[in-house]
This record gives structure tokens, C-alpha cells and sequence, in this order.
């Protein structure tokens, strides 16, 4: 397949160098001095699933330099989703279709507003990863995985090709039943990871450790789980139990790239994770108070990296 990475940040740069490594035709989106090392020196990957560098690389500035893709793993931050979508013309063929990777819940819809509702399929990704330096990516942590659907939940023989892709970079990959549901359980747990590190200045290690930010932790995620119910996404019940035991397998000094966005001072997803909580709560009239005090706590520093304070 021939395969666009938009965005070569840690989730672009980790999931588009396996796919590379496996013989795919991959190109990659970056900028500035993270595409002048791509082009000189390649992507290098450290990673706990083993050592990479992808030389030579095919990385382009504009997707016009680009042209016709099979597939586009959008895989640049939440909010840069909008901006972003309008400027995938290029890449566009009849066939060609697009995965986000993004955390939260809204990227679907605004990729369809800009490419249109055959284009679009649902995805996410689980993994801890950044970019390290210029042309250097670093996998640190939580199995690398996959999963992308059909916005109906049918089957398609586009998810089946892109699913083997996967499978031949040797990435864990899946359709699951219901790709809405599990977009949710994702957006339950990196919302409340992000929220509740950025807000304690902690890595997870320490954070599910204090009984208080623990039990922080548990209201975070059943406000979540709240909310989706009243947008009839049908989370399990035992969700919250599994999401905990996830969290406490991550490496201790695991972090989400939300809580390093808001602690070294860049724009973060804070809007598009415990901010959407919070409007997806006065929507519903479903009381969201955790995630309020968490989205209140950090707007002032999301303002302020935005330049609007």
C-alpha cells in the first residue's frame, strides 16, 4: 500500500516506520528541522520492541509534493485535526481513505466535514512515544497497538488490506465489533491520565499510587463513562475495572503527551479531552465535576501557550 503518515510525531513516526520497515510505501509529513534530519539521516526509532532506522526515508513538507495515497494515518495533534484535513486534496484518489489516530472523540467527524463521509474511517492507537530529537522517535512505552473500522461497523476489504499491512510491519492490530466503543474507551483513558498528570506534575508511578489522585482517577473515568452513555455509545460496565488495570501495568514513569505539552509550555488537546468532557456534559446534562476542576485547573497554562493570556 501506499501509505501517507501525516504528522511524524511519536504515534506517526512509530507506526509509519514499522509499516516502512515491513516494505510499505511510506511517505512522511513533518516539518522543519524533524524533515531536514528524515531526509538526511533517516527516522531512527528506539524502541522497547527493538531498534530501527528507516534510510532512506521518503518525507515531504506539503502533501502536494505527495500525490496519490491508498491510505492517510492522520496522526498529527487533536486540534490540529481541522486545519490539517483541508489540506489533504492532493493525496486524494477515488479510492484513497483516511484513518485518524488522534485521542479523543471528534476527529472522525471533522476529517468527514473537510474529505467527505466515504473517506473516513474510524482509528486509534495505544502506545507512549515522542519525538526525542530531530529525526528520532522514542517508543518508551505500552504495547503498540492498533484498531480501525468501518464508521458503520461493517466489514470492508479497505480495513482488511490496511489490517494485513499491520500485521506485516508485526504491529498488533484489530477490527473490534464496535470501532465508536472503542474509541471511547480510549478517550476514557487517556483523558483521565492526561487530565490528572498534567494536574499533579507526576508521572503515572505516582499519581495511581496516592489514594486521593487514585480515586481522582476512578471519578474521571466514570463521568466518561456517563457521558457516553447518554450519547448512546454503549461502554461496558466493567470498563473502569479494566482501564485501572491497565494504568497500573504502564511503566511508572510513563506520561501522556497532553501532561508534556501543558508542563514544558506548547498548546495541548486539553479542548479536545477533559475539555470535550466537560461540552459533551453540558450537552447532555450529565454532571462532569472532576473533569471540570481539571479542565479550570489547566486553562489558564493552555491559554497562556496559545497566547491568549
Amino acid at each position: 500500500m501506499r501509505i501517507a503518515i501525516f504528522g511524524t510525531g511519536g504515534v506517526g513516526g512509530y507506526f509509519g516506520g514499522r509499516l516502512a520497515q515491513a516494505g510499505e510505501d511510506v511517505v512522511f509529513l513533518a516539518r522543519g528541522e524533524h524533515l531536514k534530519a528524515i531526509r538526511d539521516q533517516g527516522l531512527k526509532v528506539d524502541s522497547i520492541k527493538g531498534d530501527f532506522v528507516i534510510h532512506p526515508a521518503h518525507a515531504a513538507a506539503d502533501p502536494s509534493e505527495v500525490g496519490v495515497v491508498d491510505c492517510i494515518l492522520m496522526a498529527v495533534k487533536a486540534w490540529q485535526v481541522e486545519e490539517s484535513a483541508t489540506q489533504l486534496g492532493p493525496m486524494l484518489g477515488s479510492d484513497t481513505f483516511v484513518v485518524p489516530l488522534e485521542n479523543g472523540v471528534e476527529a472522525p467527524a471533522q476529517l468527514i466535514a473537510a474529505a467527505g463521509e466515504s473517506r473516513v474511517i474510524g482509528g486509534l492507537c495505544r502506545i507512549i512515544s515522542r519525538i526525542a530529537a530531530p529525526g528520532h522517535i522514542r517508543h518508551e512505552g505500552a504495547e503498540p497497538q492498533i484498531m480501525i473500522g468501518e464508521l458503520n461497523n461493517h466489514p470492508s476489504e479497505r480495513t482488511q488490506k490496511l489490517l494485513a499491512a499491520f500485521h506485516r510491519a508485526g504491529i498488533s492490530a484489530k477490527i473490534p465489533a464496535d470501532i465508536h466503543v472503542a474509541i471511547w474507551e480510549k478517550f476514557l483513558f487517556i483523558t483521565t491520565i492526561s487530565g490528572v498528570g498534567a494536574v499533579t506534575r507526576n508521572p503515572i508511578g505516582v499519581f495511581r499510587a496516592v489514594p486521593e489522585t487514585r480515586q481522582m482517577l476512578q471519578d474521571c473515568m466514570w463521568e466518561i463513562f456517563a457521558v457516553a452513555d447518554a450519547k448512546n455509545v454503549l461502554l461496558t460496565e466493567d470498563v473502569i475495572m479494566k482501564t485501572m488495570s491497565f494504568v497500573d501495568a504502564l511503566p511508572a514513569s510513563g506520561t501522556a503527551s497532553m501532561q508534556r505539552d501543558i508542563l514544558e509550555g506548547r498548546p495541548s488537546e486539553l479542548e479536545s479531552q477533559n475539555g470535550a468532557v466537560v461540552r459533551f456534559g453540558v450537552e447532555t446534562g450529565v454532571p462532569t465535576p472532576v473533569n471540570s476542576f481539571l479542565y479550570g485547573s489547566l486553562l489558564p497554562q493552555e491559554l497562556k501557550a496559545r497566547g491568549k493570556l
